[in-house]
């Protein structure tokens, strides 16, 4: 029984066996069928070994690092020289060129010196500059690395100890914590003093001698590059704590937040926030935009558009295959020009977008096809663009890239130094530096850190104030010089000027309604003599309220001055001298006609009122014509010594009539005979 049982496991067994055989074989048969194709589709795949961040120089080679070899490559994928490191690099973060062939990378977190034009077995092509073998303890976690030529320093920042400064040779020069004490006050990490420290890679801005670096608070440092002096701090935790910071060299700081979608614009000078720009969601929280010598910032998103924003703040997309379907998930890269970018627009077979709360999630399916272009942001302009694959892809495909797994950003980091499809000029980037910095705006430094509106306008009010009081000094001054000021108190003063308003008043009254009258009816002459003499009264009143008795300067009068009588006891005699030595004496006498409605004034301050025309008949030697002109003889206002004295010497008595008995002709400096024509004259004292 047990022979029988044997055989059937055994036939059980083989059955088995043969099955997996046969199972095995046909999935190796099917993977052989199917192993072209995914070559053809990405053929820089095919290897396990990935090569880190790339680098690009001024004369076109490639430097990445992987495992603990550093190559160097040329721009069609071979491969120039590889450098042992005895130390595994960090490809996630992309060497830094020191000048000279000069290249620092971290590797362990250490900082290794590389010199790539070593050419003399003595100098070595490994230097350690920063690590255990120079501090002396276990290192620690190094977050980001930076290094210039400017100011011949590598700026080092180490997770929980502080930012570092060296020299080329690996000399310490300063070192700076999240938290410096400067004038006595503290400043950095205001919201945790305790567990704040730099969480960023360290940024280089050639322009403003800046470095750039972030805490893990959410707040951005300037920092000058040569010594451990915080020129600014911007609290960006409004926004995110976690971000990435892009010097533009031209006066812009750009900020990138993946979590929310948003790049902002930053005066590199004050640290203010200039614009706020929405873009799409982007593939990795790293990702940063690339600002081409236009001023121009561009960066890819996973809607399949890149974004470019003008230093002004203007956003424009570009797509140049169908957004619909495609993503970009690497940033883009600058041609060595400075005014063109690099781009890789990814094609899917699906593509599907949700919103929850402030965060966009894409997700697509496997690629189908890879897009390159040249772009010009400023222009809209593209000058290249090819579909994978390609010519100059496939020769990549069967370079020295073909060892290495690679991405969409080491390809297109290899398009854009062999520049393929590329028109414009290359440039150094000293010269693109230069070029950038001289599009650097003046920087006007403001006295006022507070509200602008509310300055202008205390000024504005300052102003208004000074103009009130300028205007009361001015009028107090010419007030006070008042004549009648002088010889009286302002309160006979201001009761004077108020009887004169008052009897002003009085005699508008009274002309008005004796105009109506007159309007009305016939009225005899010693009505309309009346209202004439109210009428000048009234005149002489407004006179001495416009001058005399003003609330501003003494007016000067234009009337002529007051004529001044010869007088002999019987007659009284005028003369009178134009402007031209002419002169004319008149003659009269007292007149036993009086005036049964004038009387004497009671007003010691009314002028002396002396109505008298006088017709002034010229005639012509020659012959051509006769002239008319009528003369007013008046007192000045407000002469009441003068009527006193002539009143007292002359003798007249309320009411008379005078007529002209004799006229004195003198001949005029032209060749014309004055005629006068006898007129009866009247006056009233």
């Amino acid at each position: 029984m047990d022979e029988p049982n044997k055989g059937s496991k055994f036939i059980f067994s083989s059955w088995v066996v043969c099955y997996q055989i046969t199972r095995l074989l046909a999935l190796t048969c099917y993977a052989l069928l199917l192993l072209p194709v995914l070559i053809q589709a990405e053929p820089w795949r095919r290897s396990t070994s990935r090569l880190g961040k790339p680098l690009t120089v001024d004369d076109g080679m490639i430097y990445s690092c992987s495992g603990k070899f550093l190559y160097v490559f040329t721009s069609n994928g071979s491969i120039a020289s590889n450098i042992h490191l005895n130390y595994t690099c960090n490809g996630s973060i992309t060497p830094v060129y020191g000048g000279k062939g000069k290249v620092y990378i971290i590797a362990e977190n250490k900082v290794l010196r590389i010199n790539s034009l070593s050419v003399v077995a003595s100098d070595p092509a490994v230097e350690l500059l920063f690590g255990n073998e120079t501090t002396g303890g276990t290192s620690d976690e190094i977050l980001g690395l930076s290094a210039s030529m400017l100011t011949s320093s590598v700026y080092v920042n180490i997770k929980n100890k502080g930012f570092f400064a060296y020299s080329l040779r690996g000399r310490l020069r300063w070192s700076a914590l999240p938290v410096l004490n400067q004038f006595g006050y503290s400043q950095g990490c205001n919201k945790n003093v305790t567990d704040c420290y730099f969480t960023s890679s360290p940024v280089f801005d050639s322009c403003e001698s800046s470095v750039y670096i972030s805490n893990s608070e959410g707040e951005l440092y300037s920092i000058s590059a040569r010594r451990p002096h915080f020129k600014w701090i911007q609290d960006l935790s409004l926004f995110d704590k976690v971000f990435t910071a892009t010097p533009g060299n031209n006066g812009f700081l750009y900020v990138t937040v993946p979590a929310k979608a948003i790049l902002l614009g930053l005066d590199a000078f004050t640290g203010d926030v200039l614009w706020e720009v929405n873009i799409g969601p982007l593939s990795y929280a790293e990702q940063s935009p690339v600002v081409d010598s236009n001023g121009w910032v561009s960066i890819g998103s996973l809607d399949g558009f890149l974004y470019s924003i003008s230093p002004a703040g203007i956003l424009k997309k570009f797509a140049k295959a169908s957004p619909l379907n495609s993503v970009i998930q690497v940033s883009p890269v600058l041609d060595c020009s400075g005014y063109a970018v690099y781009i890789s627009q990814t094609e899917m077979e699906g593509k599907s977008s949700r919103v929850i709360g402030n965060y966009t999630f894409v997700s697509a399916m496997k690629p189908k096809s890879v897009v390159f272009s040249l772009l010009v942001p400023a222009t809209e302009t593209f000058y290249w663009s090819e579909t994978y694959p390609g010519e100059f892809v496939s020769n990549l495909s069967q370079s020295d890239l073909q060892k290495f797994n690679v991405d969409e950003e080491i390809v297109l980091t290899f398009i854009a130094a062999a520049k393929i499809g590329n028109p414009l000029p290359c440039r150094s980037n000293n010269l693109k530096l230069a070029f950038s910095c001289s599009e650097l705006r003046p920087k006007s430094i403001s006295v006022y850190t507070g509200n602008e509106r509310a300055i202008l306008l205390f000024l504005l009010f300052e102003t208004i104030i000074l103009v009130v009081l300028a205007i009361i000094v001015r009028f107090c001054w010419i007030f006070w010089g008042k004549q009648k000021l002088r010889n009286q108190d302002l309160g006979k003063f201001l009761d004077k000027r108020q009887s004169l308003r008052l009897k002003k008043k009085e005699y508008d009254n009274t002309i008005s309604e004796l105009e109506k009258k007159a309007a009305k009816e016939a009225t005899s002459s010693n009505v309309l003599e009346n209202l004439s003499n109210l009428v000048r009264e009234r005149e002489g009143i407004e006179r001495k309220l416009s001058t005399t008795y003003s609330l501003g300067k003494d007016g000067i009068s234009s009337l002529s001055k007051p004529v001044l009588p010869i007088f002999d006891k019987k007659t009284r005699s005028y003369s009178f001298r134009g402007s031209k030595s002419e002169s004319v004496t008149i003659f009269h006498t007292h007149s036993t006609t009086s005036d049964d409605e004038s009387g004497p004034e009671t007003n010691s301050e009314q002028d002396f009122d002396f109505p008298k025309e006088i017709e002034l008949v010229a005639n012509d030697e020659k012959g051509k014509g006769k002239a008319i002109e009528e003369t007013e003889i008046s007192s000045s206002e407000d002469n009441n010594e003068w009527e006193a004295s002539y009143d007292s010497s002359s003798g007249i008595s309320p009411g008379f009539h005078d007529s002209f008995h004799d006229v004195n002709m003198l001949p005029s400096r032209g060749g014309k005979t004055w005629l006068f024509r006898r007129r009866s004259l009247s006056s009233t004292t």
